[in-house]
């Protein structure tokens, strides 16, 4: 515990994606007050054409109760 699983659009490099899940590690720990040990982290680039139907609509719409950040953005508009 925790597992955080981040969903964006491809393009950053290896470097950015692993000093981003560094940084999440490091805030975390911090924060939630567990061992650096017990946090993993999942990075899935998921294509722009894909978002609404695949992170949009499961993710964001459908589990709004369990968000604590919402977008500023709505592709159903």
């Amino acid at each position: 515990m925790p597992h955080i699983i981040v969903k964006l659009y491809p393009g950053r490099t290896e470097e950015q994606k692993k000093r981003l899940a560094d940084e999440i590690v490091r805030d975390v720990v911090e924060i939630a007050k567990c061992a650096e040990k017990s946090v993993s982290v999942a990075i899935e680039e998921v294509n722009p054409d894909e978002w609404t139907e695949k992170v949009y609509k499961p993710d964001i719409l459908n589990s709004a109760h369990t968000l604590y950040k919402e977008p500023g953005y709505n592709p159903l508009q």
